[in-house]
């Protein structure tokens, strides 16, 4: 059996559950990218684009014929956003720090930026719920279209070095859990549980780094967030 082939049969069988390697694996690259977003390091968008090619095998379970038949189709269409996102993260971030240093000076959003924010995840989930019902999305739909929508604009947030966008993945992970939960995603479902409490450590952090390095001329990634 090839890597490949072992990647995409191999479970964990615990009596009637199963659950796949791919989805184990995809969240640690998820994790590992959040460690990384923490600290400020380029190689989070790449490490992170690793897990969402993974985790889109795994909400598209009928496509992929995976124990769990469901196909979330938030979740899954929101790792192909993730990729397109973090394509732009990576190349921003990439720019501002050739020599290794944190790529951005986190900010906190202005109030016109999180205007925005909420006025594109309202209209968003408002056109998305139906959108995915109809395709086949599994119940609640308006959860799947929040974490989709949700996970898009903290991703951008995290590229534009808004503090706030940790608070975005909290509300996110807050629906995510126990959507997971129903549709018997556990390692994911966990996983969120764990970015929930690390996103609350994440956003002190930022906001901490926030008030010692904002003001700080020498800093060459005070650019990075103009």
């Amino acid at each position: 059996m090839s890597i490949l082939e072992w990647l995409f049969e191999a479970q964990l069988n615990f009596g009637s559950k199963h659950i796949l390697w791919r989805e184990i694996i995809g969240n640690a690259f998820g994790l590992a990218s959040a460690l990384g977003g923490m600290r400020r390091k380029v190689w989070a968008w790449p490490v992170g684009i690793v897990g969402n090619v993974l985790l889109f095998t795994v909400f598209m379970g009928a496509v992929f014929d995976n124990p769990q038949p469901e196909n979330l189709l938030g979740q899954a269409a929101r790792q192909v956003m993730f990729i397109v996102v973090s394509i732009y993260g990576w190349y921003r971030w990439k720019t501002a720090s050739d020599d290794g240093s944190p790529a951005v000076v986190p900010r906190w959003a202005s109030w016109r930026e999180r205007a925005a924010l909420v006025a594109v995840a309202a209209v968003s989930v408002a056109v998305l719920t139906p959108i995915f019902r109809s395709l086949g999305s599994y119940e609640p739909v308006w959860a799947d279209a929040w974490i989709f929508t949700g996970s898009v604009l903290a991703t951008y947030g995290m590229a534009r070095g808004w503090v706030d966008f940790w608070l975005i993945w909290i509300a996110v992970d807050t629906v995510g859990v126990p959507l997971l939960i129903r549709a018997e995603l556990y390692p994911t479902a966990i996983m969120y549980l764990f970015y929930g409490g690390f996103c609350v450590v994440g956003f002190f952090v930022w906001a901490r780094t926030r008030d010692t390095l904002a003001d700080d001329p020498r800093d060459p990634s005070v650019e990075a967030v103009a």
